[in-house]
């Protein structure tokens, strides 16, 4: 799953204090782009080749040179979408959402996490989940699929329960 829960209390002491990390699911990783695009500049290139010598090459060439550089821009926006990640929190006092969106944006919002609630709703997406404390409430894994939203949503249940 794209997120995992640290434990940042030391065990001596009896604190408890969790860290939870969150970022989008990446499929390709950056040594198979390069892959991925070789590949695709061969096969595209199979036709190139067969109209080497002839007047066609030229009307076929633009179109072949656009289809790989969509593909590169693609591939490469997704690459910097996927630089979002999210960073949670949690004490017996505080809880804070740290969120750095593509770009290198920082958005934080800390509250008491006596009054912390995560609810899980229907709303823009399915399994919709927000972190409220009655007056504020944010959104937390918007990246990720309705199942890893439900898993997290009774992990950080558990964990707030814990706190309390």
């Amino acid at each position: 799953m794209p997120y995992e829960w640290i434990d940042t209390a030391p065990d001596h002491t009896g604190a408890l204090s969790y860290r939870l990390r969150l970022w989008p699911y990446q499929s390709l990783p950056r040594r198979g782009f390069v892959w991925f695009i070789g590949v695709t500049a061969g096969f595209m290139a199979l036709p190139v080749v067969a109209m080497l010598g002839t007047a066609v090459l030229w009307g076929l060439l633009p179109f072949v040179l656009l289809v790989i550089g969509g593909v590169w821009y693609a591939i490469q926006r997704s690459y910097a979408q996927g630089e979002r990640t999210e960073e949670l929190v949690l004490d017996r006092k505080t809880a804070r959402v740290s969120r750095r969106d593509p770009g290198g944006r920082l958005r934080e919002w800390t509250t008491n996490s006596y009054w912390l609630r995560a609810t899980l709703r229907r709303g823009p997406v399915e399994s919709y989940l927000t972190l409220t404390d009655g007056q504020r409430e944010i959104e937390l894994g918007a990246f990720l699929t309705p199942e890893e939203r439900r898993s997290l949503h009774d992990d950080l249940q558990r964990r707030l329960a814990s706190l309390r």
